[in-house]
């Protein structure tokens, strides 16, 4: 693991991020969308995806045990796992800045964010 370390923080610097970035916690597929139930609280969290890619937006969803360079490249992001662990997640990002902690944004609360509201 110490081997690992060294190696993320080599990471490019110059990617542009996503316009909005979902740091999602542990899920069971990249969506969550999987198994015998499924949660109306991902299927909207799907749906807003959809509907903010259509709108030619970049929409990237990240969990921790398979995108870890997501989460370590982001300050804010790791430290707000540290301050509060798993309860920090969901953690969504507009254009570098947080706007939700611990729950999912709604698409008029990504959209104002879009739009330089802030609440």
């Amino acid at each position: 693991m110490n081997n690992l370390i060294p190696i993320l923080n080599t990471l490019p610097t110059s990617i542009v991020p996503a316009d909005v970035e979902l740091f999602d916690p542990p899920m069971c597929c990249p969506s969550g969308l999987c198994g015998p139930a499924l949660d109306q609280t991902l299927l909207d969290v799907n749906e807003m995806v959809m509907s903010l890619q259509r709108e030619n937006l970049r929409v990237e969803r990240y969990q921790m045990t398979s995108n870890p360079n997501a989460f370590l490249s982001n300050a804010e992001v790791m430290k707000l796992v540290r301050e509060k662990e798993m309860a920090a997640l969901p953690i969504a990002v507009v254009r570098g800045k947080v706007i939700k902690v611990g729950a999912y944004p709604s698409a008029d609360e990504i959209r104002a964010a879009l739009n330089g509201v802030t609440a």
